[in-house]
């Protein structure tokens, strides 16, 4: 029997090479979004920051660089690991949630779009190549796949270049002690229909959102600052509210990808989260495998990056993927055959959770 499956062909990943050290906001002063200042001194502050998201650094562009510059870097990367043509790809789908912002700005820049800003940075002619951008929260680089899957399995497309990028080092509000959170990156993927013997790639996948009071867990608002000028804004999280509802909501949703594929829980080699919150994900990790009676070894099952590399939205699973795959991280490996589930929470609120075989 002869399956047609749409499977990750090239990745590719661009990290920036500005390391930001959680030492380096010992000296900032940081208020609350009431106005009111933080107690406690700013190694303590930074020393509660770190307990509480295992955040000890992360990366940052530099000056002259933007969302779309980085994007076209990892795209590349993942264009030559799949050893294709640059001209046969049908479709630029491009995750991310501010588009281009010039260092110095305060606006949001996408018309062109980033994913048009890509095509164009990779010189492709094709005019049959189609780029687009994906504004779905955090979740945005894995609804791009799905999104694709679909349009490959329907025959609207062949082979499908799937970015995740973020610069949210610029639209932080450097009062709000949130900031350390954020990062940037860029990830990338080729993204193929291909015939085999057997079932592989994309097996299924679950998608929800509570758009509610959920809707604005995540926003755009004005400096924590007393004195900030209100017709500027930053991006802005209730992050306790984020917390719980990714505790009770995320493990459902990899609970519904994984009984829609057909495979058992405890195949699962390697769960890839998007690199949110240290503690956070391992919850998650703990509460789904909870729902099979599985005691994971957490070691072993979540591979993180966020130690190093904050929280880059879009952009935290597919450079985790690509870094696993290149063994740039310990002793995480992933081979031909392994089941991996891929799962993001987001701004909507959106989730999605994918279920894959390599």
């Amino acid at each position: 029997m002869r399956y047609f499956n749409t499977v990750i062909t090239g990745s590719g990943s661009y990290i920036p090479s500005n390391r930001i050290d959680n030492s380096q906001f010992t000296q900032q002063v940081f208020f609350d979004k009431d106005h009111s200042p933080i107690e406690g001194s700013g190694d303590e502050v930074v020393r509660k920051f770190r307990d509480i998201t295992g955040i000890a650094e992360r990366r940052w562009v530099s000056e002259d660089q933007t969302t779309s510059q980085i994007a076209a870097i990892a795209a590349e990367r993942a264009i030559d690991a799949a050893g294709i043509d640059k001209e046969t790809i049908d479709q630029i789908i491009v995750a991310h949630n501010f588009g281009d912002v010039i260092k110095g700005t305060t606006q949001t820049d996408l018309v062109p779009s980033i994913a048009s800003r890509v095509k164009h940075l990779l010189k492709i002619g094709n005019p049959h190549c189609i780029p687009y951008d994906m504004i779905f929260g955090c979740p945005g680089w894995l609804q791009g796949l799905i999104q694709a899957d679909a349009f490959i399995r329907t025959g609207s497309a062949r082979r499908c270049l799937i970015i995740g990028a973020e610069t949210l080092s610029r639209v932080v509000d450097k009062y709000d002690r949130d900031t350390m959170i954020f990062s940037d990156g860029a990830g990338a993927i080729v993204f193929e229909g291909i015939e085999g013997d057997e079932k592989k790639g994309l097996l299924s996948h679950a998608t929800v959102n509570h758009s509610g009071e959920e809707a604005f867990y995540l926003y755009f608002g004005e400096s924590n600052h007393p004195k900030s000028k209100q017709d500027i804004r930053y991006i802005k999280m209730d992050g306790r509210k984020v917390y719980e509802y990714a505790l009770s909501q995320v493990p459902e949703a990899m609970k519904a990808a994984l009984d829609r594929s057909g495979v058992e829980a405890r195949d699962i080699k390697k769960v890839l989260l998007h690199q949110a919150n240290e503690k956070m994900d391992e919850a998650i990790v703990k509460r789904f495998f909870r729902l099979f009676g599985i005691k994971p070894v957490m070691a072993d099952v979540m591979p993180m990056n966020i130690s190093s590399l904050g929280n880059s939205s879009v952009a935290t699973i597919p450079t985790l993927y690509d870094m696993i795959l290149k063994q740039q991280l310990g002793e995480h490996r992933i081979d031909s055959d392994d089941l991996l589930l891929f799962a993001s929470v987001g701004a909507g609120m959106n989730i999605n959770a994918i279920i894959y075989k390599q």
